[in-house]
């Protein structure tokens, strides 16, 4: 069976002080329908720059990307818009991605109306049900963004990207902002809406052990390239590579005996 995502030697360069860095060298990958990959690594690594290039956020320099089928690369215009819908991006700091002064119901409405997910006559049914989805009552449609919470705004995030029903979530440190009670909570809500509606995840971290609850493969970066693939619980357990040593010694542990 074919990939759900295919990316095949993906190279990104940048000028810094006169000469080329390399961002990204080469980097494959791919994600199985309904799988949840963790893309773990330094700050610097090029996870960041590797789901700028797939969101067509920002192009690259060499490679190919499928995406369902599709050369993701080549498409333009009109076709870009209508295939974007089923790839979607959960960011770090929602609110930097909302207009702080609306209302949630208008932050979901957007891509219900300009994707033409449902008629205008079943929107509002649509955000109730999208708010009830990620755990929220169905009033805070009519709350401004910015009198949530940061766990609140992260689920209407999440309620915002999935509004289109994406085959494909990109997660970039979608956690990394929230305490640790309300991480596991968007964790579990990621784990099971996963099980509902068969949706792929690109869940990209610094934190490890965040990346092993809700992984099924792992692949860790450094300076710009894959260096390691693997399940999950075998790279967590046994890493292969220099920097998945240090990403799984940098996970904190309890002290379970007495100094």
């Amino acid at each position: 069976m074919n990939p759900l995502l295919s990316i095949e030697n993906i190279s990104k360069r940048f000028s810094s002080a006169g000469r080329r860095v390399a961002a990204l060298d080469n980097v494959s990958l791919t994600i199985a329908a309904g799988e949840t990959l963790g893309l773990v690594g330094a700050s610097g690594s090029g996870k960041s720059t590797l789901s700028r290039i797939l969101l067509r956020l920002l192009p690259c320099d060499a490679g190919a990307i499928r995406f369902e089928g599709e050369d993701w690369l080549t498409l333009r215009g009109a076709a870009l818009r209508r295939r974007r819908v089923r790839m979607q991006m959960v960011f770090q700091d929602p609110l930097a991605a909302f207009n702080p002064l609306v209302t949630v119901g208008s932050v979901l409405d957007d891509p219900l109306r300009i994707h033409g997910v449902v008629s205008q006559n079943r929107r509002a049914g649509e955000i109730t049900m999208l708010l009830e989805r990620v755990g929220l009552p169905a009033d805070y449609a009519r709350r401004p963004v910015r009198a949530l919470s940061g766990g609140q705004r992260q689920r209407v995030a999440i309620a915002r990207a999935i509004a289109t029903r994406p085959s494909l979530l990109v997660l970039d440190e979608a956690v990394s902002a929230l305490d640790v009670t309300v991480r596991g909570r968007i964790l579990e809500l990621l784990v099971e809406l996963q099980k509902e509606h068969g949706i792929a995840c690109l869940f990209i971290s610094h934190d490890l052990a965040v990346v092993r609850a809700v992984s099924h493969r792992i692949a860790v970066m450094d300076g710009g390239r894959i260096v390691e693939t693997g399940p999950a619980v075998a790279v967590v357990a046994a890493p292969q590579s220099a920097a998945g040593r240090a990403l799984v010694a940098a996970v904190p542990r309890l002290v379970t005996e007495p100094l």
